[in-house]
Parts: structure tokens; sequence; C-alpha cells
């Protein structure tokens, strides 16, 4: 089983990127003004961007690089753009623990 207590949401500021490494394997998670966390791949299918160092605005990420717009919830960039990243599932159990499941992984082909 792949899940991962990634730490506690009040580590997690509201609408920024944290970043978690195994392997080759990096990804960017953000808590979301209504609480929520999205973990999604952290790059830009456009020029590899650094996505946890993209601005946060509803449930979307803006790439730093050219500003492309992916959605948190599936990965899909925005049009006219198009593309897309993979998407982990995130839950906050009871206790505040942020949860990471590596197996729930949800690639998209665009």
């Amino acid at each position: 089983m792949k899940k991962f207590n990634i730490g506690h949401i009040s580590e997690f500021p509201e609408r920024r990127g944290r970043v978690f490494r195994m392997g080759e394997l990096e990804l960017a998670l953000f808590k979301l003004s209504d609480g929520t966390v999205k973990a999604v791949e952290n790059r830009c299918p456009h020029k590899n961007g650094k996505l946890s160092e993209g601005m946060v605005c509803d449930h979307h990420v803006y790439c730093p690089l050219h500003d492309w717009k992916i959605d948190l919830e599936d990965g899909m960039v925005q049009a006219p753009d198009d593309g897309c990243v993979s998407t982990y599932p995130v839950t906050v159990d009871e206790n505040g623990h942020v949860i990471l499941d590596l197996n729930g992984v949800q690639s998209l082909v665009s």
C-alpha cells in the first residue's frame, strides 16, 4: 500500500505549493481555500515549470513560467492551451493528518 502521512493540515499554508518527493516522483500539493488538499505532478506539460511555485486561484494553479492554467481537480490544462498532468488522491483524516495515496494516480491523455 502506497499511502503516506505527509504532515498535519495546519502545516500547509493556504493556496501555496508544497513539494513531496519520492525517488523520481515529484508532486506539488496545495491546500485550497475550502480546506481540501490537492496533489498533482510538479511540472507543467508545456515547459516543465514547477507548479509548486505557481499561483493558486479557486481550484486552479497557474504555471509560473507561461501562466498556463491547470485544474487541480482533474489535471487538465485549460483552453486555449492543452495538455494534462497526473493527479493523486489526498485525504485529511479526523486528526488532521494529510494522507497522500500514490495508488490512486489519475493520468489523462490529451
